[in-house]
């Protein structure tokens, strides 16, 4: 006999509704925009650089392959690079870290910069103060700006050009749906048609073979 108490089975379900409702809630019109803004920044062979920090920095790792891979994006993230992360932290500081790496990428206005985060950034509450002044450098640049991010957006909502916010339906829950939902928009943007460049491996492949 299970020792599991039947009231995970209740929070299973309500879970999986609150994703429901999250889904229902988003702005297709929005999602729409930033996927037209990245195909321009791809048609004037420009960059697109994903900044995250947490769960968010894994999920920019896995977009960067996706938007190389499938919609032919030169794509990259800072985080991928541990020892230049840890190196800028340890010398420079924390607030800075990803303006100093997006400096030396001699960002661009033909760039972009795409933010997954859960609040957003904010110097007011000390909370990622590194996608602040990553931000306020690519506007300094006239770079585009984008984000997926929960919450009310923070700052990365107030300058972006294009921003996704992922609805609050739980205010226990504001970091899982907005880091989940983070991977549902970005696989939207790479399998959409105005981005999509080369199938997915298992959609290639014909059924039974």
């Amino acid at each position: 006999m299970s020792n599991v108490p039947d009231t995970t089975i209740s929070f299973s379900a309500l879970f999986l509704a609150e994703v429901e409702k999250v889904a229902r809630q988003l702005d297709p019109a929005t999602i729409e925009r930033m996927a037209l803004l990245l195909a321009n920044v791809r048609e004037r062979s420009g960059r697109v650089f994903i900044l995250g920090v947490g769960g968010s920095a894994g999920n920019a790792s896995h977009a960067v392959n996706d938007f190389r891979k499938l919609a032919g994006i030169e794509t990259y993230a800072p985080t991928d690079n541990v020892s230049e992360l840890t190196a800028r932290v340890n010398d420079e500081g924390w607030p800075t870290v990803f303006e100093a790496w997006l400096r030396v990428s001699r960002l661009q206005s033909r760039d972009a910069i795409l933010v997954f985060s859960v609040g957003g950034g904010s110097v007011e509450r000390n909370v990622s103060p590194n996608l602040v002044a990553a931000l306020n450098y690519a506007k300094s640049v006239g770079a585009s700006v984008l984000g997926i991010v929960g919450r009310d957006g923070g700052h990365t909502a107030r300058v972006a050009d294009v921003c996704v916010i992922i609805p609050t339906v739980h205010p226990d829950r504001v970091t899982p749906h907005s880091e989940a939902f983070q991977a549902i928009v970005w696989h939207l943007l790479v399998s959409h048609p105005a981005l999509q460049q080369k199938a997915t491996k298992w959609e290639s492949i014909a059924p039974g073979a």
